[in-house]
């Protein structure tokens, strides 16, 4: 199954982050694209934490998720909206929502961020549980592919990296990790958690990112990656707007797993 990583250097205006989206999605679909992962907040990096509720939508109705139900339709193509924020109950709070769209333009699951990000090194302060309720629940869904072999895929984003119990608990062929990690975290810690996540788990990690200077001056960490569950980097980009590919083998994931059985190992 051929997948595809989408990196974006959002802006803080819906309509061209989701038209910038749109001619991404196209170039997955051209170069043989069964799935296409976008990363978090693809529709909107604001100038602060507030700005995410001004594009908050109702689940199940709103013009980003009609946007993504449509392309996913028109392009044939399985789509994972990377996140964007899902109203609440409290109109002052939301949910960092990943949201799954099949090929017929069907939203088949969606995931709320779980671990909210918290970081002050006395340069750059977020911490997003000022304006975000965190979701409770970890979230697969099966993707039957073309080539008749069926992957059980594992949602998560960003922060959620940094918790391994996450992905054990999640027990998936395929890791999503849409993100927007800040510069300085990614620049330290990235490359070496993705890869980490991918070996512990016996599992492809698709990590779609955020990667550049914004429209608020915020600077993201990129490295949009793909990773093989033995740990090799299948495909990088570093900075900027980019579209990569890799294969996802089901042969790959069972000798692996078969070389190494440390997931039928685990007793905690």
């Amino acid at each position: 199954m051929k997948v595809a990583a989408i990196q974006m250097v959002s802006g803080a205006e819906v309509p061209g982050n989701l038209d910038a989206a749109a001619g991404l999605l196209a170039r997955a679909r051209a170069s043989g694209a069964e799935l296409a992962v976008l990363p978090e907040y693809f529709c909107g990096m604001g100038f602060s934490d507030a700005d995410k509720l001004k594009f908050q939508e109702t689940p199940g109705a709103g013009p980003i998720q009609d946007f993504l139900s449509q392309q996913a339709r028109e392009l044939g193509l399985w789509i994972v909206g990377g996140s964007l924020p899902l109203a609440t109950a409290d109109a002052n709070r939301a949910r960092n929502s990943s949201l799954v769209f099949d090929p017929t333009g069907r939203c088949v699951a969606r995931y709320d961020k779980i671990h909210l990000f918290r970081f002050d090194n006395g340069v750059e302060s977020y911490d997003e549980a000022r304006g975000l309720d965190p979701g409770t629940q970890a979230v697969t869904f099966d993707l039957a592919s073309i080539d008749g072999s069926s992957y059980r895929i594992g949602l998560s984003i960003c922060y959620d990296l940094r918790f391994p119990e996450l992905y054990r608990k999640l027990r998936a062929d395929l890791l999503l990790i849409p993100s927007a990690f800040t510069f300085t975290t990614g620049q330290a810690h990235w490359e070496v958690l993705l890869r980490a996540r991918a070996i512990e788990n016996l599992a492809y990690v698709l990590a779609s990112a955020q990667g550049g200077v914004h429209e608020n001056k915020r600077r993201t960490w990129g490295h949009s990656m793909i990773v093989h569950p033995w740990g090799q980097i299948l495909a990088q980009h570093d900075e900027g707007p980019s579209v990569i590919m890799a294969e996802v083998l089901k042969g790959d994931l069972q000798s692996a797993r078969t070389r190494l059985p440390a997931l039928s190992h685990t007793v905690l």
